[in-house]
């Protein structure tokens, strides 16, 4: 069974920084490819952030340059360090688990996490 455990979800102001995490199986850490997505309510479900085993990465437009994905092999867990902070980075943050490197496209991921809340209040 693929199991995604996020935290570090939280409410801050705006500006402020929030440091996700994602664990797993080694198995899952292994095996697929591993990224982070968002959804605010209504919406669909979006890519932020990924990052491959060789350390290539791939951000959602909205948050290059704020936003800094990191992996920790020892642990089986994948980071996602949120600075700059602002209202519309509001929204229930997902990790996902899937087949294709690189991709921020929820159709190439299969396993999801139950997701952490992040809230920025400005």
């Amino acid at each position: 069974q693929v199991q995604l455990v996020e935290s570090g979800g939280g409410s801050v102001q705006a500006g402020g920084s929030l440091r996700l995490s994602c664990v797993t199986s080694g198995y899952v850490y292994n095996r697929y490819y591993m990224a982070w997505f968002r959804q605010l309510p209504g919406k669909e479900r979006e890519g932020v952030a990924t990052m491959h085993p060789d350390s290539r990465t791939t951000y959602a437009d909205a948050v290059k340059g704020r936003f800094t994905v990191s992996r920790d092999n020892a642990k089986s867990t994948l980071y996602l360090q949120m600075n700059s902070l602002a209202p519309e980075d509001s929204a229930m943050y997902y990790c996902a688990a899937g087949a294709i490197p690189l991709s921020l496209s929820t159709r190439d991921f299969s396993f999801w996490g139950q997701g952490t809340q992040v809230t920025v209040s400005s």
